[in-house]
């Protein structure tokens, strides 16, 4: 890869990561403490403390994910850095530009993406049978 190249894709990686980080940042920080919270709570009835809940744990969720992503990231930085970034995981063929510029952090080609998400997909399938 040019260095030009993987410089430019560096740059793209870590600004996606710094605006993660300040999402996920910016989620602890509005986070509410553990007295505020509990204060909140008594004065609530039964609803408003099921929508809070609900609400917590929807944000618990989204940072969960974004703290996946960022991991993500952090994982196509180490493949940049030992020259492995762009080939697929799975078969080593390269990943498709298209590919790359829509997901930055793709692990895989388009191709063994489809098997794994099959392969999922029928895993999921057979727990609910049992």
């Amino acid at each position: 890869m040019a260095p030009d190249r993987r410089e430019a894709l560096h740059r793209m990686l870590m600004g996606k990561r710094q605006e993660l980080m300040q999402e996920i940042t910016g989620n602890l920080g509005a986070s509410l403490t553990e007295d505020q919270r509990r204060r909140l709570e008594s004065a609530m009835d039964v609803g408003d403390q099921s929508l809070m809940d609900l609400d917590r744990e929807l944000g618990i969720s989204l940072m969960e994910m974004r703290n996946k992503r960022r991991q993500l990231i952090d994982e196509a930085l180490a493949r940049l850095e030992d020259s492995t970034y762009g080939l697929c995981d799975e078969c080593g063929v390269e990943i498709n530009e298209k590919r790359l510029a829509a997901v930055p952090f793709a692990k895989l080609c388009v191709a063994c993406q489809s098997k794994q998400e099959l392969i999922e997909k029928i895993e999921k399938g057979e727990e609910r049978e049992q």
